[in-house]
């Protein structure tokens, strides 16, 4: 278990205090799994390769970084900050921790999979090297409109709670 934050994060002392120093989660976390704590200023490496499979795995990033590792490092399952009880359509922590280890000894040939298929997915995004040419008006369109209707603008950012910055869907 990757759990990747850094000092100045907000979320990432909130999941820290509701998670990290509850007894029965910590319990959970140290009974089932080998805990990794990463300063993302400290080790920039260790965040960039992990926040790319997280955002592969879900479509945003943001800190705290939570990962599901195998035995050799290759993620298969990860998020941001997930709340100690369920809420914001997501599950609580201890859930997250009860379910990925149930994953990891009742369907490791899944979990195996998941890992090769993720880190496959990588491999060939990182290989790719668009011929520069001109963008598709229709793409930028399309962009635009996506972007848009999930702007929220009462509250600011795209989508809804919990809301990190995620300022590559702007690039």
């Amino acid at each position: 278990l990757l759990s990747v934050g850094y000092s100045a994060c907000h979320w990432c002392h909130v999941m820290e205090h509701e998670s990290f120093a509850n007894p029965l989660t910590a319990s959970m976390m140290n009974e089932r799994f080998i805990n990794i704590k990463v300063d993302r200023e400290e080790r920039p490496d260790v965040d960039s390769l992990y926040m790319q499979a997280v955002q592969q795995m879900t479509g945003r990033g943001g800190w705290p970084m939570t990962v599901f590792l195998t035995p050799d490092g290759a993620a298969f399952y990860g998020g941001t900050y997930f709340p100690p009880e369920p809420r914001h359509g997501l599950p609580s922590f201890r859930q997250i921790l009860l379910g990925v280890s149930e994953a990891y000894s009742d369907r490791r040939d899944e979990v195996d999979r998941s890992a090769t298929g993720l880190r496959s997915a990588l491999r060939e995004g990182m290989s790719v090297n668009p011929e520069p040419g001109t963008v598709d008006p229709g793409l930028l369109h399309r962009a635009f409109q996506g972007l848009a209707s999930s702007f929220d603008a009462t509250l600011g950012g795209f989508g809804g709670a919990p809301k990190f910055p995620q300022p590559m869907i702007l690039d």
